[in-house]
Order: C-alpha cells, then sequence, then structure tokens
C-alpha cells in the first residue's frame, strides 16, 4: 500500500505540474476524478502482478516436488541396483570358477598358443609372404584377442589355422612363385618371390616395408646382379642363377650393404679436388709413355735396320754417329773419340727425352695422395670435434674417403714407374748399340795405325 501512495502521489504532483504548465486552467472535481481513476487503474496493476506470483510460486513448489519425487525415485533404483551388482558378482565369480575348472589344462594350451601366436605375428609382420598373404596378421590379432578374453574362447577352426600358417610359411619360405602385387606408385605388376629371401619385379630389386605391408623399387640397385633377376622374371622352369640376399628375414642387411656400397667412379669422386689431380696426371704419364714407347720403337727398329745395311742415314742415331765417324775419317784415335762422344751425346738426349718427367710423375702421385690422406683425415678431425663420435660410420666413411686419394696416387705411380723402367731399359738398349758401334769404329782405327 506504501508503494501505490508512492505512485498516487507522484501521479498527482505530475498531473499538477502538467496543468500548471499548461494554458487551460482545470478544476478541482475534474482533478479528483482523475486521481481517483488512476487509483484504479493502479490497483488492478498491482492485482494482476500479485496475482502472477501466486501462480509462480505455485509452479516452483510444484517442481520441487517432482524433482524430489524423481530424487526419490533414483535412489530407490540406485539401491536395488547395487543389491542386483552384488548378486551379479557372485555369480560371476561362481561362473569364472566353474570355467577354470572345466578348461583345466587348456589354459596351459592357451598360454602356449598365445605365446606362438605373438611369435608367429611378429614373423608374420616382417614376412614378404604377407604381400601374397595378407590378412595372417589381423587373424592372428582376433585369435590373441580371444585368448585373453574371459567371455569368448577360441574355436577348433582357430587353432587348426595357427597350425596351417606355420606349415605354409615353412613350406612358401622354399618355394619360387610368380604373383600379382601392387609396386609403389606403379600399380599392379607381376612380382617374383625367392623364398623368404627377395622379391624382384623385371630386372628390379623390391623393398618390402613391414610397417606399411607395401613393396617398393629400391632406389639403388645391385647392379651386379640385375642380369639374373631379369632371368628369373622370364624364366618358366629350370635352374637360373640369382642373387639372393640370405639375411633377408632379419632384414636384408646383406643387400643393404651390397647395394650401400659405392662403386668405383662414386669412389674416384670422394678423392675430391686432389683426386682429380692425381687422375689427371696420371693420364698424362700414361699417355707420354705410350708416345715414347712408339718413338723408341720407330728408334730402335731404324737402328737395327742401320745395322744391316752399309749405307748410311741420317734419320736414325746410329746413322748420325757413324756418319759423324765418316767425316772425322783421317783424325786421329783420340779426336775420333771424342767426336763419336760428342755424336753420342747429342743423341742420348733425344732418346732419353721425357723419362726424366715420367719418373717425377710416378714419385709425385704418391705425395699427392698423402696429401689428399693428410688434408681429408684433418676434416675427420674436425667433423668429430663439433659432432662428437658418437657415429662410428660416418667417422668410418669419412676415413674411407680420405684414404681414397692415397689409392689414386699409388694406383696412378705404379704402372707410369713401370712403363718408365720399361722404356729406359729400352732407351738404353739404344744407347748401348750406339756406344758398341763407336767402340768398334776405334777399336778399327787403332789396329790400322
Amino acid at each position: 500500500m506504501n508503494i501505490i501512495k508512492t505512485i498516487t502521489i507522484s501521479a498527482l504532483i505530475f498531473t499538477t505540474s502538467s496543468f500548471a504548465a499548461g494554458n487551460a486552467p482545470i478544476s478541482m472535481s475534474d482533478l479528483l476524478n482523475k486521481v481517483k481513476a488512476g487509483r484504479s487503474a493502479d490497483a488492478a496493476d498491482n492485482k494482476k502482478r500479485e496475482q502472477e506470483f501466486i501462480r509462480q510460486k505455485q509452479q516452483q513448489e510444484q517442481l520441487i516436488r517432482n524433482t524430489k519425487a524423481k530424487i526419490a525415485a533414483l535412489e530407490s533404483k540406485a539401491a536395488t541396483m547395487e543389491i542386483q551388482f552384488n548378486e551379479n558378482e557372485l555369480i560371476v565369480e561362481e561362473k569364472r570358477k566353474q570355467r577354470d575348472e572345466r578348461l583345466g589344462s587348456l589354459k596351459e594350451l592357451f598360454g602356449h598358443l598365445t605365446s606362438t601366436a605373438g611369435e608367429l605375428r611378429g614373423r608374420f609382420e616382417n614376412s614378404i609372404t604377407s604381400t601374397q598373404f595378407p590378412n595372417r596378421v589381423e587373424f592372428l590379432d582376433s585369435l590373441i584377442k580371444k585368448m585373453n578374453s574371459s567371455t569368448d574362447l577360441p574355436s577348433m577352426e582357430d587353432i587348426e589355422q595357427v597350425w596351417f600358417e606355420m606349415h605354409r610359411e615353412i613350406s612358401e619360405s622354399g618355394r619360387v612363385v610368380k604373383f600379382k602385387a601392387k609396386v609403389g606408385v606403379e600399380g599392379t605388376q607381376e612380382v617374383v618371390r625367392v623364398g623368404v629371401f627377395n622379391m624382384i619385379s623385371g630386372d628390379n630389386y623390391l623393398e618390402y616395408k613391414s610397417e606399411t605391408g607395401a613393396l617398393s623399387i629400391l632406389a639403388r640397385q645391385p647392379y651386379a646382379y640385375q642380369a639374373g633377376a631379369a632371368e628369373l622374371q622370364n624364366a618358366t622352369s629350370g635352374i637360373v642363377p640369382f642373387g639372393i640376399d640370405p639375411t633377408g628375414p632379419s632384414g636384408g642387411s646383406y643387400l643393404t650393404a651390397l647395394i650401400n656400397t659405392p662403386t668405383l667412379i662414386e669412389k674416384w669422386h670422394e678423392g675430391k679436388l686432389v683426386g682429380y689431380i692425381i687422375s689427371g696426371v696420371a693420364v698424362f704419364g700414361i699417355l707420354l709413355s705410350l708416345w715414347r714407347f712408339l718413338v723408341l720403337g720407330g728408334v730402335a727398329s731404324k737402328v737395327k735396320k742401320q745395322i744391316k745395311t752399309k749405307k748410311l742415314s741420317d734419320n736414325n742415331p746410329l746413322g748420325r754417329v757413324l756418319m759423324a765417324a765418316e767425316a772425322n775419317g783421317n783424325a786421329d784415335v783420340e779426336t775420333l773419340e771424342l767426336r763419336l762422344g760428342e755424336a753420342i751425346l747429342k743423341e742420348r738426349t733425344a732418346i732419353n727425352a721425357s723419362l726424366p718427367l715420367l719418373k717425377i710423375i710416378s714419385m709425385v702421385a704418391p705425395l699427392l695422395g698423402l696429401l689428399g690422406t693428410v688434408t681429408g683425415m684433418i676434416l675427420v678431425f674436425q667433423a668429430i670435434t663439433i659432432f662428437g663420435a658418437g657415429d662410428p660410420k660416418r667417422m668410418a666413411g669419412g676415413i674411407s674417403g680420405a684414404l681414397v686419394t692415397t689409392v689414386l696416387g699409388l694406383v696412378a705411380a705404379i704402372p707410369i714407374l713401370l712403363l718408365h723402367t720399361f722404356l729406359s731399359g729400352k732407351a738404353k738398349g739404344i744407347m748401348h748399340v750406339l756406344e758398341e758401334q763407336s767402340a768398334g769404329i776405334l777399336a778399327e782405327r787403332a789396329e790400322q795405325k
């Protein structure tokens, strides 16, 4: 009621203020009537609000009663379910005891079967025969799940299937089989499986990835054995020579090592700049040796021809020496000896040309190899300082690359040294003929006097 009075007084003040602000005057009776009308309207509104409040309160009380009833029902149901759960636990325990009693020695059998299935699963995952029989791992997974379950048991068919898969793997390990399989992104192709060791497609060896069960062509092939692979792919019967990896079941480590072995060209490139220099020097030395071999061979042939004829010719060293002796026919023995010695010395330079250079090359090539090895080892030790020696393969690879230049130096020096020795002997043979003929001329002149 205080609220109503406040609203009425406010309305009265507002109305009075409005009338005071307006231009038309209003009588007291009209004002009284207006106040009465306002009070009646306010009373009606307040009554409606009071009724609405009462209705909402009743609804809330009804919701509270309904919620309490639901809570009571759920508590009763929970108590009933707890009693049922306890009863079921006793039943389950009793049934479990009955199952264990009935299984008896089968529990030990299931234990061995589970162990065998687990071992087979690991073997099948890494075996290339899984490309031909892809569903074996899924079967073993379901079997292991059954044997570890308390509500399910394997059937006799499942146990027999394990025995069958074991024997099939043993028999397939000794067979060479052709079948269709997906190879990388190339699509389905005819592949050849050689036991459990290797798989090929055409002349390419294939790689089996156990993580995905996919086949792919090896990025790097064992080139020396690809011919046998192609022959095996095209064969229909008989015996075909083919290179297999005996470590295939354990991951193909031999094939991996064989593939990763660098070729001669790759090893040569490991020598880098020093290796290239040694190779250039070696090629130059060999070409020079071949050229001198041809030259000395021609000179030796002309000298032999000159020995057999009395006609002197200036196209060979012996002819020029004999011509020098003939030109000094009237000289005494001492002068003739000096003239012949001078002529032989002139011929010695031409005959021994390039031989000192070949000797120097045969000595310098190993030194260049040693230089490359030392610089390579410095790089290896720098890498060890930075990265440590935790990876022996990386360190061994660096040392191997450093030693390549030593090998190149020796490979260059040995044949050049042999060629130098051979050419020196040939040159000495020619010089021996000149000295022999000169000594004979001097002996004849001495006998004449």
